[in-house]
């Protein structure tokens, strides 16, 4: 009976639940969720409304370290059972899949990747803009401040601020007024909007707006601490006037003929 099942036992599966919404995970990542034997999921961040209803044994790894994580994993896949890692948003970004990965590599443990929705992405949503408007700003960085885990020097704010691109900020909302003077001393002008998205497509979500003179104050006043999506953008201010050239009248391409 184990052997049927090892030969039935895929690879484990790192899987991105989504920035919050538990309809935003992707179709591959439920049906994972729903047939896993283990899953392995961030407490302190994934919404465990994804975890209603699935009959998998369940370890919050908020209060592991990366050994205890891949003691676990080795341990439940050597047993022929399926295991699910599954962590926020789009595991790719600060997800810290990478150690995980190459421990597994090293132990001979097969594993896959299934992307998910970057809370950046949940953002924009929510604000119901474009990050890249023709004509305005066509590049997204997406970085954020030093802190306890630091940057390195030459991607500091300061330093990525000069192209003035639309910038997705990370895990920097504690650092607020850090990260405006950064940017600032970069060269964004102090009227370049700002929106700050806590919690982006959770029922609590909330939205905060402004420019860099002012984000710093309105941020403190929300008390806004953690859990949300910095967005610098000229394109915040321009969307009204913009228009494209793939869907103007007199533009051709391959599948259209311009007037």
């Amino acid at each position: 009976m184990e052997n049927k099942k090892n030969q039935r036992q895929g690879p484990v599966y790192f899987v991105g639940a989504g920035p919050g919404d538990p309809e935003l995970i992707t179709l591959k990542g439920s049906r994972l969720l729903h047939s896993a034997d283990v899953v392995i999921y961030a407490g302190s961040l994934v919404n465990t409304a994804l975890l209603h209803g699935i009959r998998a044994e369940l370890f919050d790894s908020a209060g592991m370290d990366l050994e205890a994580i891949i003691d676990v994993i080795s341990t439940e896949y050597s047993s022929g059972r399926q295991v699910v890692r599954l962590h926020t948003g789009d595991p790719c970004l600060y997800g810290a899949i990478g150690e995980q990965m190459r421990r597994l590599a090293q132990i001979g443990i097969p594993f896959e990747v299934v992307p998910g929705v970057s809370s950046a992405m949940a953002a924009a949503a929510a604000l119901k803009v474009e990050l890249t408007v023709p004509e305005v700003t066509q590049t997204v960085i997406f970085t954020r401040q030093a802190g306890r885990t630091p940057v390195p020097p030459a991607e500091s704010l300061k330093n990525l601020a000069a192209p003035q691109a639309s910038m997705c900020i990370f895990l920097s909302i504690s650092a607020i007024d850090t990260v405006v003077s950064e940017l600032l001393a970069g060269g964004y002008p102090p009227d370049t909007p700002v929106a700050v998205v806590e919690k982006a497509s959770w029922p609590e979500e909330r939205i905060i707006q402004g420019n860099l003179d002012t984000i710093g104050a309105l941020v403190k006043e929300a008390g806004i601490r953690k859990t949300a999506m910095i967005i610098v953008s000229k394109g915040l201010g321009n969307q009204d006037n913009t228009r494209s050239r793939l869907y103007h009248k007199n533009f051709s391409h391959e599948y259209r003929k311009g007037a």
